[in-house]
């Protein structure tokens, strides 16, 4: 016995989906997904590597500054300066009676 539905005025109709046509959009989403993905990870590799390229140069750089601040303090030094002054320059303690002390 087979049943058949009457259809009624108030009865509407679904309308049936284009199976190929939701088929190729999810492709189409699916393959753009993928290649964000890709273009994701290919951008991240590259940002890292340029990371490692920036730290690299940090290192160095302050390894620079560090020599560069050990260099200073030794040219700087009170016993160079006073060695430079009096061997190279000429230069004399001056007398204890050439002081002159000014008041106000």
């Amino acid at each position: 016995m087979a049943t058949t539905a009457k259809k009624s005025a108030g009865d509407e109709q679904v309308p049936r989906l284009n199976l190929p046509a939701v088929n190729a959009a999810l492709l189409v989403l699916v393959l753009a997904s993928a290649f964000a993905t890709i273009y994701s990870t290919h951008a991240c590799r590259a940002l890292y590597a340029r990371l490692q390229e920036l730290e690299s140069s940090q290192w160095y750089l302050q390894e620079d500054y560090g020599r560069l601040v050990l260099e200073q303090s030794t040219q700087a030094s009170h016993y160079r300066v006073e060695s430079i002054a009096r061997g190279d320059l000429g230069m004399t303690e001056p007398d204890l009676a050439r002081f002159k002390v000014v008041s106000k």
